[in-house]
């Protein structure tokens, strides 16, 4: 537990020495296909304090143009014909600084649907992604779904969704971004594009790849590309060899960054990494624990910035980073979660130094039950804000940590994600997917309500 001095100093950090930015366009990535109970914490911090979510490491391909009329993924929904040039080969708080115009309205939401990652475009306008209705009975031969909400979790209602199914091994896509709520991508580990809301959706090559992450800020987007071989929904699992690539939102024309940020390695075989996007700089956390930092307007190459304070660690099977979880508030101000020793860090000068501010909370859990932290965020009104295996820890300004007050029953597993859309309002996914429902607040964190994807 944190003493009164530790959470002086935070407060006094994210309150007083750190200016917000006011979020850029972008995605608000929820996370993880599913959370595992380990001991080893993984932490994603909320654009909503400014800037970026955190991600894991991620595979991105180069662009093979197909052309895709993906059918409709939703039960009851009229497939139409998939045609597919068979020449070629096949998310954090970033709401934009105004509010997108209504989209035309979709179909019913498909019954059972069991959300695994959740993007926002703004406050009130969010996109899932999971497995919906019951297999052999969908649409498709697939049942992977998408659904929108335009009225913060009030309603939903279902849209076109890729066609193939949930992650295993090399194929499939759990997670999603969009960045405008046109302009959208579906991923881990195949990668497929949107650019007209999702209502198509075409297959993008990964010669080979698997994409762990998508991000988006500004008019591009960001991943990474490994060489993976984990095997079922484990599949951003035993990876090596990272590069960074990058394209504009409207089009599918990813390339490398540069020689610096191309085929990253651990020093012991396979690794992870981690990409944070500010509205005006990126940072590439590699698999050494060195930090990368360029310009998300341009495409010049990234380059080193400084080396994180602990060990980066294996990638668990969503691709994050087991013992390190990067993440920022500004674009120069970042944070990072040391899970070996239970530490989170700070640093004010873009990672060239590092100081310890605050330590994880119950650790030990109730009844020696470990707690497993798997998220953060901040707010005014709760300056951390913990998704955890057991339900959200707050650490009000000035106070001590306690439980978020939850409407609703708890989900068994906890959350797998927590993070702000503005410094009111947020968005929690449910570790277990069966649960099929997004959760909301609109104090800052302090209290929560779940809403039915439905």
């Amino acid at each position: 537990m944190a003493s009164n001095h530790d959470h002086d100093d935070v407060d006094s950090w994210l309150h007083g020495r750190i200016d917000p930015l006011s979020p850029p366009p972008g995605t608000f990535e929820a996370i993880k296909r599913r959370a595992r109970r380990r001991k080893l914490r993984k932490v994603v911090v909320s654009a909503g304090a400014a800037a970026a979510i955190i991600a894991a490491v991620v595979a991105v391909p180069r662009v093979i143009n197909l052309q895709v009329e993906p059918a409709r993924q939703m039960a009851g929904a009229t497939p139409a014909t998939a045609t597919v040039n068979t020449t070629g080969g096949p998310g954090r708080v970033e709401a934009p600084t105004a509010t997108p115009a209504p989209l035309p309205s979709g179909n019913p939401v498909p019954p059972n649907f069991q959300p695994t990652s959740i993007t926002a475009v703004s406050a009130q306008t969010m996109f899932v992604i999971g497995q919906a209705g019951t297999p052999g009975h969908c649409a498709t031969q697939y049942c992977t779904s998408v659904a929108r909400t335009q009225d913060d979790g009030g309603t939903w209602e279902g849209l076109p969704a890729p066609l193939t199914g949930a992650p295993d091994g090399a194929t499939g896509v759990g997670q999603i971004r969009f960045l405008d709520g046109i302009n959208g991508w579906a991923f881990g580990p195949e990668l497929w594009a949107t650019h007209d809301g999702g209502e198509k959706w075409t297959p993008i090559g990964t010669h080979g790849q698997r994409v762990i992450d998508v991000e988006t800020v500004g008019n591009r987007a960001f991943a990474i590309e490994a060489t993976c071989t984990g095997t079922g929904p484990d599949y951003a699992t035993q990876c090596v060899d990272f590069t960074l690539y990058s394209t504009p939102a409207t089009a599918d024309d990813w390339t490398p960054l540069g020689k610096t940020t191309t085929n990253l390695t651990g020093t012991d075989g396979w690794g992870s990494a981690a990409l944070v996007l500010t509205g005006t700089k990126g940072y590439l956390l590699a698999p050494d624990g060195i930090l990368y930092d360029g310009s998300v307007t341009a495409t010049q190459p990234w380059k080193a910035s400084g080396k994180v304070p602990c060990a980066v660690g294996l990638s668990q099977p969503d691709g994050a980073p087991a013992w390190a979880v990067l993440g920022a508030l500004t674009p120069e101000h970042l944070i990072l979660d040391c899970t070996q020793s239970g530490w989170i860090y700070r640093s004010s000068d873009s990672g060239a130094s590092w100081q310890q501010a605050i330590s994880v909370p119950n650790t030990n859990g109730p009844a020696g039950a470990v707690t497993i932290t798997t998220s953060i965020a901040a707010s005014p009104a709760a300056s951390v804000i913990l998704g955890t295996d057991k339900g959200i820890e707050v650490l009000p300004a000035g106070g001590t940590w306690r439980a978020a007050m939850l409407n609703g029953t708890a989900p068994d597993k906890g959350f797998s994600f927590v993070g702000m859309t503005t410094w009111t309002s947020g968005i929690a996914l449910p570790a277990d997917a069966t649960a099929e429902t997004v959760w909301f607040t609109t104090d800052g964190g302090l209290t929560w309500t779940p809403s039915q994807v439905q």
